[in-house]
């Protein structure tokens, strides 16, 4: 498991404006964004004893969490994906999903994943069983990203965190999303080495390393 350094900062307005400024200038837009943003819509699954959130909670050194993610509402790219994290190190699994499949896990009609061509389809199917995974929550946010080739780099702004509280309908577009967070969240991930170029354009004074979690907060609503 190729695994990638990551930290999390978390940042107020001003900050905000100052890093977007920085980066502009250094860095490039991902060009997957519209207008250099989109917008994140995830799904997260949990044990019925709430394993993913008490371990996060509890700051476990090891662990993962499934979700499955769509970018600007569009159902014909969705993925399932599964987050593990080591310590200060983060590694991402994705398998491709289609719109119909994904409802079928949301419903509950899971037989058919563990025939699946796909790995990470066939765990997740494995897990429901025994740990009981379900979905659990939706969590809606927008994301500004940057890349910067050397060193593998990507910076991402995200804010306008938003909670569907216990709601899973995943395609339903008038689902009740409520302001989880009203905190930006700088993430910086990279491979081998954070260029300097990279590493001044998101220092700021009086900003330690943190551990914030979208999921654990939107939980806190349901």
């Amino acid at each position: 498991m190729e695994l990638r350094h990551e930290e999390k900062f978390e940042i107020n307005f001003s900050d905000m404006l100052t890093v977007r400024q920085r980066l502009r200038s250094v860095a490039y837009s991902d060009p997957h964004a519209v207008n250099g943003v989109y917008r994140i819509r995830s799904l997260y699954f949990d044990s019925a004893s709430d394993k993913a959130l008490r371990e996060k909670l509890n700051g476990v050194n090891r662990r993962e969490k499934f979700r499955i993610r769509c970018y600007n509402g569009d159902s014909s790219v969705i993925h399932l994906e599964k987050k593990s994290k080591l310590g200060g190190l983060g590694n991402k699994q994705t398998a491709p999903l289609t719109p119909e499949q994904t409802q079928r896990i949301i419903d509950g009609d899971i037989a058919w994943m563990a025939d699946s061509e796909w790995p990470l389809i066939r765990e997740l199917y494995a897990k429901m069983f025994s740990e009981g995974l379900l979905p659990r929550t939706i969590v809606d946010y927008t994301r500004e990203p940057f890349v910067y080739p050397a060193g593998n780099v990507r910076v991402t702004l995200d804010y306008d965190i938003r909670t569907g509280m216990r709601c899973t309908d995943f395609f339903n577009d008038n689902c009740v999303t409520v302001p989880a967070s009203d905190c930006i969240i700088l993430e910086v991930k990279w491979d081998a080495f954070l260029p300097d170029i990279i590493k001044d354009a998101v220092s700021l004074e009086n900003r330690r390393i943190g551990a914030f979690s979208k999921y654990a907060e939107c939980r806190r609503y349901g």
